[in-house]
């Protein structure tokens, strides 16, 4: 970081002067638990007893045998509580919450994983939950709406924009400039104002921590390469952050959608319809046009359609320490196909862009080299959106006659 909130050009804290004093507390708050070994020391305990920690290293023999090549290690971070990295976040945002002595959480979400999330959080400390999330994410997402709801949380859908992540975000931010007292915002990825990017990133680390000392354990060496899926980059920096200082390829997959050609697509850093600039309190790359609007994207997977991407990430980029390419939809799904028919692991289809890139790769390294890569989440979220895509005629059947059944 080269001054406070910045990585290179990138990050920074613009703010209506209406919510300076609140970053400042939130801002002092995060220095003073990341000074106090106490703190992370809770921090671990309650991951620990709460959510499955450490997430497991499994070795994929039977893909690694099938594809040739690379050994491939697996991250497995859906085996966190709810079922996603989204836990390692928002289970450390709410030990913060404490200390600030706030009693109500917001949150934005996309796929539905940070808000399913963020409610398990509050539920577990007693704060009221408010969670925003795009019709369009609420539509396709509708297994997520149902556990926020359960676990006690107000879903509102955000009916404004091209109703998906950006537009959640938007409104969480003017739902916290009214009810700045009493209300903590749990931004789910690491971007926006600092600290939130550094924030993020810093309970985010937790996997890459653990997955460094579970290959050298396993394999006796650091990996070759290291493969996470970009949305806004949580789950990335998390793995990433305990390579960074190793000679290891870092290897970031965005959402290729339907093509980097075709204009239906995620992809920031490894595309040419992406630029610098400032939005949503932060400068990083946004998918824009020459006027500065955002553009709308497309992503298969509702939580990697965000239109910007975290500053860190950029700056990696920039001097080229993280690598970055896309995986298109159809590749998403081949690769989601492979790894539950071959391993019996059902990613999400965020994690799957991972999957995606490394099967492309994998063939062509030794057999002495190995890889590892951040399964972020698990598959159950998606199954409406999955049984589409595949076109499975038994659950278009089941959809049909359990809505006749209500309905009649």
């Amino acid at each position: 970081m080269t001054k406070k909130g910045y990585y290179g050009p990138y990050g920074g804290a613009y703010l209506p002067e209406i919510l300076v004093s609140t970053f400042e507390a939130l801002t002092t708050a995060f220095e003073q638990a990341k000074g106090d070994p106490a703190f992370w020391k809770e921090y671990e305990h309650l991951m620990q007893t709460y959510s499955c920690r450490p997430t497991p290293l499994t070795l994929a023999e039977n893909l690694t045998r099938y594809l040739g090549g690379a050994r491939i290690y697996i991250k497995r971070e859906d085996l966190n509580h709810t079922g996603a990295h989204k836990a390692n976040n928002v289970m450390g945002q709410g030990l913060l919450v404490r200390r600030l002595g706030k009693t109500r959480v917001i949150a934005e979400t996309g796929a539905g994983q940070h808000g399913v999330a963020t409610a398990t959080m509050a539920a577990k400390f007693g704060f009221r939950c408010t969670i925003y999330m795009g019709e369009k994410d609420v539509d396709r997402q509708r297994p997520n709406v149902f556990w926020m709801k359960r676990l006690g949380a107000e879903v509102v859908p955000v009916a404004e924009g091209t109703r998906v992540l950006k537009d959640a975000i938007n409104e969480a931010f003017r739902d916290w400039v009214s009810h700045m007292d009493d209300t903590h915002y749990v931004l789910g990825t690491a971007c926006g104002p600092h600290p939130f990017p550094e924030m993020v990133s810093y309970f985010q680390s937790i996997i890459g921590t653990e997955a460094r000392q579970q290959i050298l354990q396993w394999a006796g060496r650091l990996p070759d390469r290291v493969y996470a899926c970009v949305g806004g980059g949580s789950n990335a920096m998390g793995i990433f952050s305990g390579f960074l200082n190793d000679p290891v390829d870092l290897v970031g997959v965005e959402a290729g959608g339907k093509g980097l050609q075709s204009g239906q697509h995620a992809a920031r850093l490894c595309s040419d319809e992406a630029s610098p600039g400032i939005a949503q309190g932060y400068k990083t790359w946004f998918l824009q046009n020459e006027e500065g609007q955002m553009k709308e994207t497309h992503s298969i997977a509702a939580g990697l359609d965000y239109v910007g991407v975290s500053p860190i990430l950029a700056e990696l980029h920039e001097r080229k320490r993280v690598r970055f390419c896309a995986a298109t939809d159809a590749e998403v799904l081949e690769a989601m196909q492979l790894t539950m028919t071959k391993e019996g692991l059902i990613p999400a289809l965020e994690s799957a862009h991972a999957f995606a890139q490394a099967f492309k790769e994998a063939p062509g390294m030794s057999p002495s080299e190995n890889i590892i890569i951040n399964q972020s989440g698990r598959g159950d979220k998606d199954i409406f959106t999955i049984a589409d895509a595949f076109g499975d005629p038994e659950w278009k059947t089941f959809i049909k006659d359990t809505a006749k059944r209500y309905h009649a």
